[in-house]
């Protein structure tokens, strides 16, 4: 009898840690021509600082029991609030010298979405988002409808000047790219192996006639599928948004069996690099294995795995 008790105690501590060790999250701050040289220290420290403080949370969240949906907008609205980011607090102006957001999230046990685009007075994109997904029949909402609804759901309504920054300013008047497309996005898996993916973005410096990228499109910024993945895109978002190329990550590992590294690869290099586009992608499969993968010089992300163990990294080596 004793033997038998201990070799369920032995089963269901290996249950145990099997579950523990099943949460995983990975983010973004952007792709782009990111170069160690071109960063000051201060500007370094302050980027590293708030991945670290955005990865954390979000892992947190997960380790006390947080489903994925909960990490993955609180660790977003973080960097959200970073006037570090393109998106939110740090969202590029467009050409009438407005700014205007989009952001999507996407939940891969029932493949439900929201997303909102152009909107300008929503302090926290990913929120709005996230109640078009649970709180309407709809999945994505844009400009004066979007913002109408918000207020409806009580979201944090704010000025538009809020969102404006100086340096972000300066690069309207210069016509002047970040050389760094601006996005946030996290993909994070919880204890019940439900993944969750989200991205926002203030979009493109100087963009007109109402614009959109690929970054709350869902199938192209972002998707997630319990059955095999979830991706947060960001880059030049038409070439995204061209190639489907959130969605044909997860085409890949379901119909051809690839792993995510594998097809996270294809579709960076060849399938958007092939047509001239770039940009990059961070990804959780349905074992919580993390890929991130871009075809530029670098990329702000940060993970902690399922073994717990954290990486922050800006540059590409």
């Amino acid at each position: 009898m004793k033997k038998y008790l201990c070799l369920l105690i032995i089963l269901l501590f290996s249950c145990n840690n099997n579950d523990e060790n099943r949460i995983a999250i990975v983010i973004h701050g952007g792709a782009g021509i990111i170069l160690k040289e071109n960063i000051s220290k201060s500007k370094e420290d302050s980027i590293i600082n708030k991945l670290d403080e955005a990865i954390s949370k979000g892992w947190e969240l997960l380790n006390e029991g947080k489903s994925s949906e909960i990490a993955v907008i609180e660790t977003i609205k973080i960097l959200e609030d970073s006037p570090l980011f393109n998106a939110g607090k740090g969202s590029v102006f467009n050409s009438e010298g407005k700014v205007e957001n989009d952001a999507s999230i996407m939940r891969g046990n029932d493949l439900n979405a929201g997303a909102s685009s152009g909107t300008s007075n929503v302090k926290n994109p990913i929120t709005l988002a996230a109640d078009v997904m649970n709180h309407s029949d709809h999945v994505f909402l844009s400009g004066e409808g979007a913002e109408n609804f918000a207020k409806d759901r009580n979201l944090e309504i704010v000025e538009n000047e809020y969102f404006h920054t100086k340096f972000r300013y300066n690069q309207l008047l210069n016509k002047k790219e970040d050389n760094k497309y601006g996005t946030v996005g996290c993909v994070a898996i919880d204890h019940n192996g439900n993944i969750v993916a989200g991205t926002s973005t203030g979009g493109m410096t100087n963009k007109k006639w109402g614009r959109i990228g690929d970054s709350p499109i869902i199938g192209a910024g972002t998707y997630a599928n319990n059955n095999t993945c979830g991706i947060s895109s960001t880059g030049a978002g038409e070439y995204f948004i061209r190639t489907v190329a959130a969605y044909q990550v997860s085409s890949l590992l379901e119909n051809h069996d690839y792993d995510l590294e594998k097809a996270m690869s294809k579709v960076v290099h060849q399938k958007i690099g092939g047509i001239g586009g770039d940009g990059g992608m961070i990804g959780i499969d349905k074992n919580s294995n993390i890929s991130m993968e871009f075809n530029t010089p670098g990329m702000y992300r940060a993970y902690i795995n399922k073994d717990g163990q954290k990486q922050i990294l800006l540059y590409k080596n």
